[in-house]
């Protein structure tokens, strides 16, 4: 008996809004919706930064413990680092043609990728719904996300 495994939504938790892991996300969002597939961003913890209208133009890249820069962890705290380090990744983004971070959510959101915000986290960093992005979907709880994940063919992915 053969049984039919087709993903039918990507539901992804963005936990850190590193420019690095908010394009991973992104582009796999994207890349769901542009195979039919639904997708969702449940932002949580540091990830409600990609959000947040006053820091999204302001993502970098960590450059401490950061094992893919191959590079000593006092190399990459010295003052500046960091700086060119996202100056360089942000330079490769636009020469690949992938939009800013605010245009890229702007088009998940006309594409039809669900946008969430964590309510305990932004309890926690005392967030207010009015700091994030206008096409945000809603705040919900753990157990709200849990609900939207169920059903066969839906698959989490935390980054």
């Amino acid at each position: 008996m053969t049984t039919n495994h087709k993903v039918k939504k990507m539901m992804l938790i963005l936990s850190k809004a590193t420019l690095d892991n908010v394009y991973a996300c992104f582009i796999l969002a994207n890349g769901a919706r542009m195979e039919g597939i639904e997708s969702e961003i449940f932002f949580t913890f540091f990830g409600l930064e990609a959000i947040q209208k006053e820091k999204l133009k302001h993502l970098h890249v960590a450059t401490v413990g950061n094992p893919a820069m191959h590079m000593p962890t006092m190399l990459g705290g010295l003052p500046g680092m960091e700086a060119v380090a996202t100056k360089m990744m942000k330079s490769k983004i636009e020469k690949l043609d992938i939009p800013p971070v605010d245009e890229f959510l702007e088009i998940l959101t006309a594409s039809g990728t669900k946008i969430w915000a964590c309510k305990l986290a932004m309890d926690m960093f005392d967030i207010k719904e009015s700091d994030l992005i206008e096409d945000l979907d809603g705040v919900l709880t753990v157990g709200d996300f849990y609900a939207r994940a169920s059903g066969e063919g839906t698959h989490v992915i935390f980054i």
